[in-house]
Protein backbone atom coordinates (compact mmCIF):
# COMPACT_ATOMS: atom_id res chain seq x y z
CA UNK A 1 0.00 0.00 0.00
CA UNK A 2 2.52 2.16 0.91
CA UNK A 3 4.72 1.70 -2.14
CA UNK A 4 1.44 2.01 -4.39
CA UNK A 5 0.81 5.80 -2.76
CA UNK A 6 4.49 6.85 -2.84
CA UNK A 7 4.75 5.71 -6.64
CA UNK A 8 1.45 7.38 -7.45
CA UNK A 9 2.79 10.58 -6.01
CA UNK A 10 5.89 10.41 -8.17
CA UNK A 11 3.23 9.73 -10.90
CA UNK A 12 1.23 12.79 -10.24
CA UNK A 13 4.96 14.53 -9.62
CA UNK A 14 5.58 13.83 -13.42
CA UNK A 15 1.88 14.23 -15.37
CA UNK A 16 2.05 17.47 -13.26
CA UNK A 17 5.70 18.75 -14.64
CA UNK A 18 5.04 17.84 -18.12
CA UNK A 19 1.63 19.91 -18.04
CA UNK A 20 3.01 22.95 -16.72
CA UNK A 21 6.40 23.26 -17.50
CA UNK A 22 4.49 22.76 -21.41
CA UNK A 23 2.82 25.63 -21.32
CA UNK A 24 6.33 27.01 -20.61
CA UNK A 25 7.65 25.79 -23.33
CA UNK A 26 4.73 26.59 -25.23
CA UNK A 27 5.30 30.53 -24.37
CA UNK A 28 8.65 30.40 -25.29
CA UNK A 29 7.64 28.88 -28.49
CA UNK A 30 4.83 31.13 -28.99
CA UNK A 31 7.44 34.11 -28.81
CA UNK A 32 9.70 32.86 -31.64
CA UNK A 33 9.65 34.31 -35.04
CA UNK A 34 12.90 32.02 -36.67
CA UNK A 35 11.06 29.16 -38.19
CA UNK A 36 14.53 27.01 -37.47
CA UNK A 37 14.39 27.90 -34.00
CA UNK A 38 11.38 26.71 -33.59
CA UNK A 39 11.22 23.57 -34.74
CA UNK A 40 14.72 23.19 -32.80
CA UNK A 41 12.33 24.04 -29.45
CA UNK A 42 9.48 21.85 -30.63
CA UNK A 43 11.66 18.94 -30.88
CA UNK A 44 14.57 19.49 -27.95
CA UNK A 45 11.85 21.35 -24.88
CA UNK A 46 9.34 18.15 -24.70
CA UNK A 47 12.67 16.00 -24.39
CA UNK A 48 13.69 18.22 -21.74
CA UNK A 49 10.38 18.06 -20.09
CA UNK A 50 10.11 14.54 -20.27
CA UNK A 51 13.51 14.31 -18.18
CA UNK A 52 12.78 16.64 -15.86
CA UNK A 53 9.78 14.87 -14.86
CA UNK A 54 10.85 11.81 -14.80
CA UNK A 55 14.77 12.18 -12.89
CA UNK A 56 12.12 14.56 -10.18
CA UNK A 57 9.65 11.58 -9.39
CA UNK A 58 12.54 9.52 -9.09
CA UNK A 59 14.26 11.36 -6.84
CA UNK A 60 10.98 12.05 -4.62
CA UNK A 61 10.23 8.35 -4.90
CA UNK A 62 13.76 6.90 -3.54
CA UNK A 63 13.86 9.64 -0.23
CA UNK A 64 10.49 8.39 0.51
CA UNK A 65 10.28 4.97 -0.23
CA UNK A 66 13.98 4.46 1.16
CA UNK A 67 13.10 6.16 4.11
CA UNK A 68 9.90 4.75 4.92
CA UNK A 69 10.12 3.83 8.81
CA UNK A 70 13.41 4.13 9.84
CA UNK A 71 14.13 6.16 13.08
CA UNK A 72 15.55 10.04 12.92
CA UNK A 73 18.63 10.16 14.52
CA UNK A 74 19.62 6.14 14.00
CA UNK A 75 23.08 4.56 12.62
CA UNK A 76 20.41 3.07 10.04
CA UNK A 77 19.22 6.18 8.40
CA UNK A 78 22.34 8.07 8.48
CA UNK A 79 23.93 4.95 6.37
CA UNK A 80 20.41 5.21 4.27
CA UNK A 81 20.26 9.02 3.69
CA UNK A 82 24.08 8.81 2.52
CA UNK A 83 22.96 6.07 0.01
CA UNK A 84 20.06 8.12 -1.27
CA UNK A 85 22.34 11.16 -1.52
CA UNK A 86 24.29 9.36 -3.73
CA UNK A 87 22.55 8.24 -6.01
CA UNK A 88 20.34 11.45 -6.01
CA UNK A 89 22.80 13.28 -6.97
CA UNK A 90 24.23 10.73 -9.59
CA UNK A 91 20.43 11.39 -11.12
CA UNK A 92 20.91 15.07 -10.95
CA UNK A 93 24.31 15.69 -12.34
CA UNK A 94 22.85 13.53 -15.71
CA UNK A 95 19.73 15.68 -16.00
CA UNK A 96 22.39 18.76 -16.23
CA UNK A 97 24.94 17.56 -18.24
CA UNK A 98 22.15 16.17 -20.58
CA UNK A 99 20.25 19.13 -20.72
CA UNK A 100 23.01 21.82 -20.18
CA UNK A 101 22.98 25.00 -20.31
CA UNK A 102 21.01 26.69 -17.12
CA UNK A 103 20.90 23.25 -15.38
CA UNK A 104 24.87 23.03 -16.20
CA UNK A 105 25.13 26.28 -13.84
CA UNK A 106 22.39 25.02 -11.43
CA UNK A 107 24.87 22.44 -10.35
CA UNK A 108 27.97 24.78 -10.44
CA UNK A 109 26.19 26.68 -7.82
CA UNK A 110 25.39 23.28 -5.95
CA UNK A 111 29.02 22.46 -6.07
CA UNK A 112 30.06 25.52 -4.38
CA UNK A 113 27.89 25.24 -1.40
CA UNK A 114 29.67 23.12 0.56
CA UNK A 115 28.06 21.67 3.77
CA UNK A 116 24.67 23.90 2.83
CA UNK A 117 23.58 21.33 1.04
CA UNK A 118 24.14 17.00 1.58
CA UNK A 119 28.07 16.78 1.06
CA UNK A 120 27.18 14.06 -1.26
CA UNK A 121 26.01 16.62 -3.53
CA UNK A 122 28.53 18.85 -3.53
CA UNK A 123 31.10 16.13 -4.32
CA UNK A 124 29.91 14.77 -7.17
CA UNK A 125 28.37 18.63 -8.63
CA UNK A 126 31.72 19.78 -7.79
CA UNK A 127 34.40 16.75 -9.43
CA UNK A 128 32.36 16.96 -12.55
CA UNK A 129 30.67 20.57 -13.28
CA UNK A 130 33.32 22.77 -13.73
CA UNK A 131 35.47 20.61 -16.60
CA UNK A 132 33.35 18.33 -18.22
CA UNK A 133 30.92 21.05 -19.89
CA UNK A 134 29.32 20.44 -23.33
CA UNK A 135 30.81 21.79 -26.02
CA UNK A 136 29.89 23.27 -29.32
CA UNK A 137 30.51 22.25 -32.85
CA UNK A 138 33.02 24.60 -34.82
CA UNK A 139 30.56 25.43 -37.28
CA UNK A 140 27.75 26.89 -34.58
CA UNK A 141 31.16 28.77 -33.54
CA UNK A 142 31.24 29.96 -36.94
CA UNK A 143 27.04 30.82 -36.98
CA UNK A 144 27.48 32.48 -33.70
CA UNK A 145 30.18 34.91 -35.12
CA UNK A 146 28.92 36.00 -38.26
CA UNK A 147 25.74 36.68 -37.06
CA UNK A 148 27.20 38.87 -34.10
CA UNK A 149 29.81 40.31 -36.69
CA UNK A 150 28.90 39.94 -39.87
CA UNK A 151 31.89 37.68 -40.63
CA UNK A 152 33.19 34.15 -40.68
CA UNK A 153 36.75 33.85 -38.22
CA UNK A 154 38.96 33.41 -41.16
CA UNK A 155 37.79 36.71 -42.16
CA UNK A 156 38.04 38.74 -38.77
CA UNK A 157 41.23 37.16 -37.14
CA UNK A 158 44.33 36.16 -38.87
CA UNK A 159 44.46 33.13 -37.03
CA UNK A 160 41.55 31.34 -35.10
CA UNK A 161 41.82 27.62 -33.07
CA UNK A 162 38.65 25.46 -34.47
CA UNK A 163 39.14 23.53 -31.13
CA UNK A 164 38.08 25.79 -27.92
CA UNK A 165 40.53 25.80 -24.91
CA UNK A 166 37.91 25.64 -21.99
CA UNK A 167 34.59 25.09 -21.97
CA UNK A 168 31.86 26.36 -19.53
CA UNK A 169 28.31 26.45 -18.79
CA UNK A 170 27.64 29.12 -21.10
CA UNK A 171 30.29 29.39 -23.54
CA UNK A 172 33.59 28.06 -24.54
CA UNK A 173 36.83 30.09 -25.18
CA UNK A 174 39.21 30.06 -28.06
CA UNK A 175 42.40 31.70 -29.16
CA UNK A 176 42.45 33.67 -31.53
CA UNK A 177 45.00 36.01 -33.40
CA UNK A 178 44.02 39.97 -34.34
CA UNK A 179 45.20 41.19 -37.88
CA UNK A 180 47.68 43.53 -36.07
CA UNK A 181 49.50 39.99 -34.68
CA UNK A 182 47.87 40.65 -30.93
CA UNK A 183 47.01 37.14 -29.26
CA UNK A 184 43.20 36.78 -27.71
CA UNK A 185 40.82 34.78 -26.19
CA UNK A 186 37.51 34.52 -28.06
CA UNK A 187 34.56 33.56 -25.81
CA UNK A 188 31.59 32.54 -28.13
CA UNK A 189 28.30 31.94 -25.91
CA UNK A 190 26.92 28.43 -26.42
CA UNK A 191 23.95 28.46 -29.70
CA UNK A 192 21.39 26.32 -26.83
CA UNK A 193 21.53 29.19 -24.19
CA UNK A 194 19.41 31.89 -25.40
CA UNK A 195 16.72 28.78 -27.28
CA UNK A 196 15.83 27.80 -23.88
CA UNK A 197 16.85 29.67 -21.23
CA UNK A 198 13.05 30.76 -20.44
CA UNK A 199 11.58 27.27 -20.59
CA UNK A 200 14.62 25.52 -18.65
CA UNK A 201 13.98 28.44 -15.66
CA UNK A 202 10.57 27.41 -16.06
CA UNK A 203 10.81 23.65 -15.28
CA UNK A 204 13.66 23.92 -13.07
CA UNK A 205 11.83 26.39 -10.93
CA UNK A 206 8.96 23.67 -10.50
CA UNK A 207 11.00 21.31 -9.98
CA UNK A 208 12.84 23.11 -7.03
CA UNK A 209 9.19 23.84 -5.72
CA UNK A 210 8.03 20.24 -5.88
CA UNK A 211 10.81 18.76 -4.08
CA UNK A 212 10.51 21.81 -1.48
CA UNK A 213 6.32 20.68 -1.09
CA UNK A 214 7.24 16.90 -0.58
CA UNK A 215 10.65 18.26 1.73
CA UNK A 216 10.05 21.56 3.33
CA UNK A 217 13.58 21.18 4.73
CA UNK A 218 15.26 21.17 1.59
CA UNK A 219 13.88 25.18 0.58
CA UNK A 220 16.38 26.16 -2.31
CA UNK A 221 13.95 28.19 -4.01
CA UNK A 222 16.31 31.21 -3.29
CA UNK A 223 19.54 29.63 -5.79
CA UNK A 224 16.68 29.41 -8.62
CA UNK A 225 15.61 32.91 -8.27
CA UNK A 226 19.40 34.02 -8.04
CA UNK A 227 19.70 32.12 -11.08
CA UNK A 228 17.05 33.64 -12.59
CA UNK A 229 18.31 37.17 -11.57
CA UNK A 230 21.96 36.51 -12.59
CA UNK A 231 21.81 34.42 -15.70
CA UNK A 232 20.56 37.45 -17.93
CA UNK A 233 23.21 39.30 -16.74
CA UNK A 234 26.02 36.54 -17.45
CA UNK A 235 24.57 35.86 -21.00
CA UNK A 236 25.00 39.73 -21.98
CA UNK A 237 29.19 39.50 -22.47
CA UNK A 238 28.83 43.26 -22.73
CA UNK A 239 27.88 43.60 -19.18
CA UNK A 240 30.85 41.24 -18.64
CA UNK A 241 33.23 43.53 -20.29
CA UNK A 242 32.12 46.04 -18.75
CA UNK A 243 32.32 44.59 -14.97
CA UNK A 244 35.91 43.91 -15.69
CA UNK A 245 36.66 47.34 -16.27
CA UNK A 246 34.82 48.70 -13.11
CA UNK A 247 36.73 46.28 -11.00
CA UNK A 248 39.92 46.91 -11.68
CA UNK A 249 39.20 51.37 -11.94
CA UNK A 250 37.82 50.03 -8.23
CA UNK A 251 41.29 48.76 -7.33
CA UNK A 252 43.03 52.14 -8.81
CA UNK A 253 40.43 54.05 -6.81
CA UNK A 254 39.98 52.65 -3.42
CA UNK A 255 42.63 50.55 -3.04
CA UNK A 256 45.76 51.28 -4.76
CA UNK A 257 47.90 49.53 -2.24
CA UNK A 258 47.51 46.35 -4.54
CA UNK A 259 46.24 47.79 -7.70
CA UNK A 260 49.20 46.41 -9.25
CA UNK A 261 48.65 42.96 -8.20
CA UNK A 262 45.33 42.49 -9.50
CA UNK A 263 44.58 42.20 -13.22
CA UNK A 264 41.78 41.99 -15.63
CA UNK A 265 42.13 40.77 -19.52
CA UNK A 266 41.62 44.14 -21.25
CA UNK A 267 38.81 44.00 -23.94
CA UNK A 268 38.27 44.50 -27.62
CA UNK A 269 35.34 46.16 -27.82
CA UNK A 270 35.11 46.21 -31.57
CA UNK A 271 34.92 42.54 -31.51
CA UNK A 272 32.74 42.26 -28.96
CA UNK A 273 28.92 41.75 -28.40
CA UNK A 274 26.29 40.50 -26.04
CA UNK A 275 27.31 36.40 -27.00
CA UNK A 276 30.72 37.21 -28.11
CA UNK A 277 33.78 38.81 -26.23
CA UNK A 278 36.78 38.85 -27.31
CA UNK A 279 39.68 39.60 -24.55
CA UNK A 280 43.41 40.31 -24.25
CA UNK A 281 44.99 36.12 -23.96
CA UNK A 282 46.55 35.79 -20.24
CA UNK A 283 49.35 33.29 -19.87
CA UNK A 284 49.22 32.12 -16.01
CA UNK A 285 49.57 29.54 -13.93
CA UNK A 286 45.75 28.45 -12.58
CA UNK A 287 45.05 29.10 -8.92
CA UNK A 288 45.19 25.60 -7.57
CA UNK A 289 48.75 24.20 -9.57
CA UNK A 290 50.71 25.13 -7.03
CA UNK A 291 53.76 23.49 -8.72
CA UNK A 292 53.54 25.81 -12.14
CA UNK A 293 53.02 28.87 -9.01
CA UNK A 294 56.64 27.95 -7.95
CA UNK A 295 58.09 26.71 -11.23
CA UNK A 296 57.15 30.61 -11.53
CA UNK A 297 59.37 31.29 -8.65
CA UNK A 298 56.29 32.40 -6.69
CA UNK A 299 55.50 31.44 -3.19
CA UNK A 300 51.72 30.09 -3.22
CA UNK A 301 51.24 30.98 0.59
CA UNK A 302 51.70 34.66 -0.48
CA UNK A 303 49.28 33.94 -4.00
CA UNK A 304 46.50 32.98 -0.66
CA UNK A 305 47.30 36.40 1.12
CA UNK A 306 47.02 38.14 -2.16
CA UNK A 307 43.47 36.11 -3.41
CA UNK A 308 42.44 36.84 0.59
CA UNK A 309 43.36 40.56 0.53
CA UNK A 310 41.96 41.20 -3.11
CA UNK A 311 38.43 39.83 -2.23
CA UNK A 312 38.28 42.00 1.10
CA UNK A 313 39.02 44.69 -0.33
CA UNK A 314 36.19 44.26 -2.66
CA UNK A 315 33.51 42.99 -0.38
CA UNK A 316 34.30 45.18 2.75
CA UNK A 317 35.42 48.17 0.74
CA UNK A 318 34.70 48.43 -2.91
CA UNK A 319 30.73 46.72 -2.57
CA UNK A 320 31.56 45.32 -5.92
CA UNK A 321 32.20 41.68 -5.64
CA UNK A 322 33.06 39.05 -8.31
CA UNK A 323 31.01 35.60 -7.09
CA UNK A 324 32.61 33.19 -9.09
CA UNK A 325 36.12 33.13 -7.88
CA UNK A 326 36.44 28.85 -8.11
CA UNK A 327 39.86 27.71 -9.45
CA UNK A 328 39.14 27.93 -13.33
CA UNK A 329 38.30 31.83 -12.83
CA UNK A 330 42.03 33.16 -11.40
CA UNK A 331 45.35 32.63 -12.85
CA UNK A 332 48.38 34.31 -11.30
CA UNK A 333 51.68 35.25 -13.08
CA UNK A 334 54.84 37.15 -11.88
CA UNK A 335 54.41 40.69 -10.88
CA UNK A 336 55.24 42.06 -14.60
CA UNK A 337 57.24 45.21 -13.10
CA UNK A 338 59.14 42.47 -10.19
CA UNK A 339 62.45 41.41 -10.30
CA UNK A 340 63.48 38.29 -8.56
CA UNK A 341 65.02 38.47 -4.81
CA UNK A 342 68.20 36.76 -3.64
CA UNK A 343 66.63 33.75 -3.18
CA UNK A 344 64.73 34.09 -6.59
CA UNK A 345 61.15 34.76 -5.96
CA UNK A 346 59.24 36.69 -7.10
CA UNK A 347 56.09 38.69 -6.54
CA UNK A 348 52.78 37.21 -7.46
CA UNK A 349 49.92 39.12 -9.74
CA UNK A 350 46.78 37.86 -9.42
CA UNK A 351 44.21 37.41 -13.07
CA UNK A 352 40.70 37.52 -12.55
CA UNK A 353 38.67 35.57 -15.13
CA UNK A 354 35.25 35.35 -15.92
CA UNK A 355 33.07 38.70 -14.98
CA UNK A 356 29.50 37.62 -15.50
CA UNK A 357 28.55 37.35 -12.09
CA UNK A 358 29.02 40.42 -9.59
CA UNK A 359 26.97 41.55 -6.80
CA UNK A 360 26.71 45.18 -5.28
CA UNK A 361 26.63 45.30 -1.82
CA UNK A 362 25.31 48.89 -0.36
CA UNK A 363 26.63 50.69 1.99
CA UNK A 364 24.54 49.08 5.08
CA UNK A 365 25.15 45.70 4.02
CA UNK A 366 28.85 45.98 3.25
CA UNK A 367 29.56 47.89 6.63
CA UNK A 368 27.97 45.09 8.68
CA UNK A 369 29.38 42.51 6.57
CA UNK A 370 32.85 44.30 7.14
CA UNK A 371 31.64 44.20 11.09
CA UNK A 372 31.18 41.02 11.34
CA UNK A 373 34.09 39.23 10.15
CA UNK A 374 36.17 41.68 12.48
CA UNK A 375 34.21 40.11 14.90
CA UNK A 376 34.87 36.83 13.82
CA UNK A 377 38.08 37.69 13.61
CA UNK A 378 38.99 38.93 17.16
CA UNK A 379 36.52 36.44 18.55
CA UNK A 380 33.43 38.77 20.03
CA UNK A 381 30.74 37.25 20.82
CA UNK A 382 28.45 40.15 21.47
CA UNK A 383 29.60 41.78 18.19
CA UNK A 384 29.13 38.30 16.43
CA UNK A 385 25.66 38.56 17.43
CA UNK A 386 24.80 42.11 16.84
CA UNK A 387 25.95 42.33 13.31
CA UNK A 388 24.48 38.71 12.76
CA UNK A 389 21.27 40.07 13.54
CA UNK A 390 21.07 43.06 11.31
CA UNK A 391 22.23 41.16 8.36
CA UNK A 392 18.77 38.82 8.69
CA UNK A 393 20.32 35.54 10.02
CA UNK A 394 17.89 36.57 13.82
CA UNK A 395 18.39 36.20 17.18
CA UNK A 396 17.95 32.29 17.28
CA UNK A 397 20.33 31.30 14.56
CA UNK A 398 23.30 34.14 14.84
CA UNK A 399 25.30 31.65 15.93
CA UNK A 400 24.35 28.80 13.20
CA UNK A 401 25.40 31.77 10.80
CA UNK A 402 28.86 32.26 12.51
CA UNK A 403 29.38 28.57 12.09
CA UNK A 404 28.64 28.72 8.21
CA UNK A 405 31.01 31.73 7.62
CA UNK A 406 33.78 29.97 9.85
CA UNK A 407 33.26 26.24 9.31
CA UNK A 408 33.45 26.17 13.10
CA UNK A 409 31.37 25.04 16.07
CA UNK A 410 30.21 28.14 18.16
CA UNK A 411 32.61 27.07 20.90
CA UNK A 412 35.74 27.69 18.46
CA UNK A 413 34.03 30.98 17.20
CA UNK A 414 34.36 32.55 19.98
CA UNK A 415 38.04 30.99 21.28
CA UNK A 416 40.32 33.68 22.27
CA UNK A 417 43.40 31.70 20.64
CA UNK A 418 45.04 33.98 17.88
CA UNK A 419 44.25 30.57 15.59
CA UNK A 420 41.03 29.90 17.15
CA UNK A 421 39.39 29.94 12.88
CA UNK A 422 41.81 28.03 11.30
CA UNK A 423 40.69 24.26 10.11
CA UNK A 424 43.80 22.03 9.80
CA UNK A 425 42.25 19.90 6.68
CA UNK A 426 42.00 16.77 9.10
CA UNK A 427 39.34 14.27 8.58
CA UNK A 428 38.17 14.71 11.91
CA UNK A 429 37.57 18.48 11.39
CA UNK A 430 36.03 17.40 8.16
CA UNK A 431 33.53 14.13 9.97
CA UNK A 432 32.69 17.13 12.47
CA UNK A 433 31.31 19.92 10.14
CA UNK A 434 29.52 17.48 8.34
CA UNK A 435 27.65 16.03 11.31
CA UNK A 436 26.63 18.88 12.17
CA UNK A 437 25.70 19.88 8.77
CA UNK A 438 23.26 16.92 8.92
CA UNK A 439 22.43 17.23 12.54
CA UNK A 440 21.06 21.21 11.91
CA UNK A 441 19.82 20.90 8.13
CA UNK A 442 16.70 22.07 8.80
CA UNK A 443 17.84 25.21 10.85
CA UNK A 444 20.26 25.67 8.05
CA UNK A 445 17.66 26.00 5.09
CA UNK A 446 15.56 28.29 7.74
CA UNK A 447 18.84 30.18 7.65
CA UNK A 448 19.51 30.28 4.07
CA UNK A 449 15.38 31.24 3.79
CA UNK A 450 15.76 34.54 5.82
CA UNK A 451 19.15 35.93 4.99
CA UNK A 452 19.45 38.48 1.89
CA UNK A 453 20.07 36.78 -1.27
CA UNK A 454 23.46 38.83 -1.76
CA UNK A 455 24.45 37.43 1.64
CA UNK A 456 24.01 33.67 0.27
CA UNK A 457 25.94 34.78 -2.31
CA UNK A 458 28.93 35.92 -0.37
CA UNK A 459 28.27 32.57 1.60
CA UNK A 460 29.23 30.47 -2.10
CA UNK A 461 32.04 33.30 -2.43
CA UNK A 462 33.64 32.51 0.79
CA UNK A 463 33.02 28.85 0.01
CA UNK A 464 35.02 29.19 -3.20
CA UNK A 465 37.98 31.20 -1.82
CA UNK A 466 38.59 28.65 1.38
CA UNK A 467 38.71 26.00 -1.63
CA UNK A 468 41.19 28.31 -3.43
CA UNK A 469 43.20 28.57 -0.06
CA UNK A 470 43.46 24.88 0.55
CA UNK A 471 44.93 23.74 -2.60
CA UNK A 472 47.47 26.69 -1.86
CA UNK A 473 48.56 26.14 1.46
CA UNK A 474 47.18 22.82 2.19
CA UNK A 475 44.94 23.75 5.14
CA UNK A 476 43.36 27.34 5.98
CA UNK A 477 45.80 29.59 6.94
CA UNK A 478 46.44 32.53 10.09
CA UNK A 479 47.93 34.47 7.57
CA UNK A 480 44.76 34.80 5.24
CA UNK A 481 42.56 35.77 8.66
CA UNK A 482 44.87 38.15 9.65
CA UNK A 483 44.63 39.86 6.31
CA UNK A 484 40.75 39.20 6.39
CA UNK A 485 40.83 40.85 9.67
CA UNK A 486 42.94 43.81 8.73
CA UNK A 487 40.54 44.66 5.93
CA UNK A 488 37.43 44.59 7.77
CA UNK A 489 38.62 46.25 10.37
CA UNK A 490 39.53 49.06 8.51
CA UNK A 491 36.43 48.93 5.85
CA UNK A 492 34.41 49.83 9.31
CA UNK A 493 37.02 52.79 10.47
CA UNK A 494 36.26 54.50 7.34
CA UNK A 495 32.51 53.62 7.48
CA UNK A 496 32.66 55.17 11.11
CA UNK A 497 35.18 58.26 9.16
CA UNK A 498 31.73 58.58 6.93
CA UNK A 499 29.35 58.77 9.53
CA UNK A 500 30.42 61.32 12.38
CA UNK A 501 31.61 64.48 11.88
CA UNK A 502 31.86 65.78 15.59
CA UNK A 503 35.43 66.18 17.19
CA UNK A 504 34.51 63.92 20.20
CA UNK A 505 33.62 60.85 17.52
CA UNK A 506 36.91 61.23 15.11
CA UNK A 507 38.22 61.23 18.73
CA UNK A 508 36.26 58.03 19.26
CA UNK A 509 37.29 56.65 15.44
CA UNK A 510 41.29 57.76 16.30
CA UNK A 511 41.40 55.52 19.42
CA UNK A 512 39.35 52.25 17.65
CA UNK A 513 42.41 52.99 15.20
CA UNK A 514 44.89 52.72 17.79
CA UNK A 515 43.36 49.48 19.15
CA UNK A 516 43.58 47.87 15.51
CA UNK A 517 46.91 48.54 15.27
CA UNK A 518 47.56 47.02 18.84
CA UNK A 519 45.25 43.92 18.04
CA UNK A 520 47.15 43.33 15.07
CA UNK A 521 50.29 43.79 16.00
CA UNK A 522 49.58 41.44 19.29
CA UNK A 523 48.00 38.93 16.34
CA UNK A 524 51.29 39.14 14.26
CA UNK A 525 53.34 38.69 16.81
CA UNK A 526 51.31 35.39 18.22
CA UNK A 527 51.24 34.52 14.04
CA UNK A 528 55.25 34.72 13.78
CA UNK A 529 55.58 32.43 17.36
CA UNK A 530 53.13 30.05 15.78
CA UNK A 531 55.68 29.43 12.65
CA UNK A 532 58.55 29.60 14.66
CA UNK A 533 57.05 27.11 17.04
CA UNK A 534 56.08 24.36 13.69
CA UNK A 535 59.45 25.54 11.98
CA UNK A 536 60.88 23.78 15.20
CA UNK A 537 58.40 21.20 15.64
CA UNK A 538 59.62 20.11 11.60
CA UNK A 539 63.37 20.53 12.59
CA UNK A 540 62.93 17.73 15.38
Amino acid sequence: MATRSLWRTGRNLAVFSATVCGGSAAAAIATTEDPAKTLKLLTAIPIRLFRDSVTAASIVFDYEYSLWGLREGSVEISKVKHEVHLRSARKLQELCFRNGGIYIKLGQHIGQLEYLVPQEYVQIMRESMLNKCPVSSYDQVCEVIKKELGETPDKLFSEFDPAPIASASLAQVHVARTHDGQKVAVKVQHTHMTDTAAADHATVDLIVNTIHRFFPAFDYRWLVDEIHESLPKELDFLVEGKNSEKCLDNFRKLSPHIADYVYAPKVYWNLSTSKLLTMEFMDGAQINDVKSIQRLGIQPNEVAKLVSQAFAEMMFKHGFVHCDPHAANLLVRPLPSSKRSILGKRKPQLILLDHGLYKDLDFYTRTNYAALWKALIFADAKAIKENSVKLGAGEDLYALFAGILTMKPWNRVVDPAVDHLVIQGADSDRSELQMYASQYFPQISELLRRLPRVILLMLKTNDCLRAVNNSLVQESSLQTFFVVGKVSSEAVIEAKLLQRKSLLCWLNVWLDEMLLEARLFGMQIALWLLQLRKALSWGN
